[in-house]
Parts: C-alpha cells; structure tokens; sequence
C-alpha cells in the first residue's frame, strides 16, 4: 500500500534519550508554548522549531506563559539581513570579532551562504530543477527563507530553510536554567532570547541514493531585565545524518569520513562523541532500530571557545555537498526494480513514524498551531507500511535492517 505522508497531531514523546533535540522538521515559528520543566535550551529548542531545533521533552502545565513571538508575513523579496538594527549595527561598530552582534551576523551570514550553496549543488544536479522559494519576517525583526524542490528529476522531494527568530523566555524557564544557588531570591523577569539555524532534508527518488538531513543553530540569551548582571547565555548544535535503503559500504564510509575530518580538525574527541549522540537520538524506540546510518549530532556546546565552535558549525556545514553529492552522482541512474523501490518506500515509513512520533519540532508544532506545510516539508512524498513485513535473512534489504538494529562503527 502505497500512501502519501499522513498529516497526524501526535503529542510529543517523552523519550528518554538525553539529546535536548531534534531532527528536521524545518518548521516556522509556531505561536505558543509550554515551559518545559527539563533545561534552558530545551525551551529555546520549542520556541524556535521552525528551524528544526526541537521541543521539550516534558511541559509544566497548561497556564505556564508562553513565549512571545511575533507572526510571520510573507515578503517579495530577501533582505540582507533578517537581524534587527541593533544587531546589524553592533556587528558594522564592532571592534571586537566576538560581540554578540558580531556572532550573530557571521554566523546569520554562514546559514544564508550555506543554503545557496547547497541549493545550487542541488539544482545542479537535477537537471535544471528550481527550488520554490518562501521569504517572511517580522515586524520586530528576524525572519527566514523556506526553499522546497519537488518532483524533480534526481529528487522526490528536497527542503532546505533558514530562520533567525527573536523571542522572550518567561522567568520560569530561566529558574529552571539557574537552580537556587544562583537564582537565590531573584525573580527575573522575561528573558529576551535570539536563535538561528538552517535545516534541510533531501529525499531522492532513487531507492539506492541515500536520503540526508542536516541542520545547524546557534542561540543566544539576554540578561533578564529583572536580574542585573546576570551572564548572557549562548550555544551551537547540529549535526548530519545519512538514511539510505541500501548499504553500499564505500559510500558510508565516505559519508562518515568527512564528518570525522571536519570534527578532527576541531577536537578528535567530538567524531566518537557526536557519532554515539547521532546513534542514541535517531532511535525509533517502538520499533528497537534506528532511522538510518547515523553521522554527527550535539546539542547545548558552550564548554568551548565561542569563534572555535561557530568555525566548527561552520566547518561541518561546508561539509554537507562533499560528503553527499558524490554519492547522489554515483547512485541516482542506479536501475532498480519495484521490489527495491518498495523497500525504499518501507523505510520511508520509518522516516515518517520517528519524525511523527519522536521529533519534538515536529510534534510540538503540530500540538500548537505552526505552519503545517513547513513543519511536514521534512517528510517524503510517498511512505509504504505493510503489516508484519520481515526481511529475508542475509537479503541486501535485512543487512540495511540490522545495521539500523546494531550501529556500526563504520571507520
């Protein structure tokens, strides 16, 4: 049975994976939410996950504030920049390369240069294919660009967003973020917050070119007005990830080698770190496998030198067209027959049930009102479920099945 993606309102999970997280649901600004209970960055992560940065994993109740973000107008055309003027001005006056405002324009600067690069590689590819292009703002400031190819020659379906989104954090979640010992009898009042991201998912056509997902954000608190002198907060996260229907073992390892160059050139702890992170949150617990081949995945860095990790996020999304236009070259005349598209198509499924079920951008903005065709423009056009459907033992099909079951380390 061949069925187009469901458009579901699913709860969000609580998953006990420790990733703070999301995958790619590439949504926009969603109107409301709740508190969540767990951290700081949980909170900026449902706040703003139109840009794939993913949603509490627990909420206090219903009558918490909810963050005040401004709704999205549609624009004709881009803008420069979609920071406010005091951003934009600060990072021009700035003598400092790392100021707030400095920070947030680079790396505002890298999202925007990071989807007209991928874009074009894109278009390259498929034969003279164009994206579809959605601009918005905000009154107060910020805003993004939602590029969507469909139908297209090499892809069944490719979206690649940007987003930088202003809002305000209710004091409760700062309490959270700042147990007794600091908070002491302080009772801050809403905390400004700042975040941007780009976040794409490439889903070809062929069922031997694999599909990929990649998102990066950086995010930024302000002092609360209520608390003098409280620091200002910041981090990155991201990361790529690589879900094909069929093993071809040269083109894991190259995927994953270039995740490892890019974070060796960093640190040579973070390929193992990230790799087990990208394992351990990718994990569709109802069905005991992962979602595909795994990549790099980290949430909440801040325990390193801010210019150090913005070169990194920067490093790794310069890395998405080496790491996979390669292999889209390589695999997209592939011939195949319906049983490998029909198995394509089941892992689809896959694809659809984690987002769904265990994406917290995807569920959250489904649960409160976001833009729907923003927040399902991360799903495959088409999905297959079949009832009991088991591989056959030491089949190409069962090899793609147990490596999703038991992780390789595949360098």
């Amino acid at each position: 049975m061949l069925l187009s993606a469901p458009k579901l309102s699913i709860s969000p999970s609580s998953s006990s994976s420790s990733a703070a997280a999301y995958s790619a649901p590439l949504l926009f600004p969603v109107k409301k939410s709740s508190i969540p209970a767990r951290n700081f960055p949980s909170f900026l992560h449902s706040a703003t996950s139109h840009i794939s940065l993913g949603v509490p994993r627990a909420a206090s109740s219903s009558s918490s504030p909810s963050p005040m973000i401004e709704k999205e107008t549609l624009e004709t055309h881009r803008p420069h920049t979609f920071l406010r003027e005091s951003d934009e001005a600060a990072a021009f006056s700035s003598s400092s390369s790392d100021s707030a405002g400095s920070v947030r324009a680079r790396f505002e600067k890298m999202i925007r240069d990071a989807q007209d690069s991928v874009c074009t590689a894109i278009e390259a590819v498929d034969n003279g294919s164009k994206f579809k292009e959605d601009v918005w703002s905000r009154p107060g400031g910020g805003g993004g660009i939602s590029r969507v190819l469909q139908d297209g020659a090499v892809w069944e379906k490719a979206g690649v967003n940007v987003s930088v989104v202003y809002g305000v954090m209710p004091p409760e979640a700062y309490r959270a973020a700042k147990p007794s010992s600091d908070n002491g009898d302080i009772k801050p009042g809403p905390i400004p917050f700042f975040a941007a991201g780009i976040s794409s998912v490439l889903h070809p056509h062929n069922p031997f070119a694999p599909t990929l997902h990649f998102n990066y954000r950086y995010f930024e608190t302000d002092a609360p007005k209520d608390a003098p002198g409280a620091p200002r907060q910041w981090w990155f996260g991201g990361g790529t990830d690589f879900t094909p229907a069929y093993i071809f073992e040269e083109d894991v390892k190259h995927f994953h080698s270039v995740q490892k160059s890019a974070c060796d050139k960093f640190d040579p702890s973070f390929y193992p770190r990230f790799k087990k992170w990208c394992d351990d949150y990718f994990y569709i617990k109802h069905r005991g496998e992962r979602r595909g081949l795994g990549g790099i995945f980290f949430d909440d860095l801040n325990d390193y030198d801010q210019e150090m990790l913005l070169s990194f996020a920067t490093e790794c999304a310069n890395s998405v067209i080496p790491a996979y236009i390669p292999i889209i070259e390589k695999r997209k005349d592939t011939p195949y027959t319906e049983r490998n598209k029909a198995w394509q198509q089941l892992r689809r499924g896959r694809y659809v049930e984690f987002n769904l079920v265990y994406d917290r951008g995807t569920t959250f903005g489904l649960k409160t009102g976001g833009r729907i065709e923003s927040i399902l423009v991360s799903l495959p056009l088409s999905a297959r479920w079949e009832y009991d459907h088991k591989p056959e033992e030491g089949s190409e099909e069962w090899k793609l099945l147990d490596a999703c079951i038991n992780p390789k380390e595949w360098l």
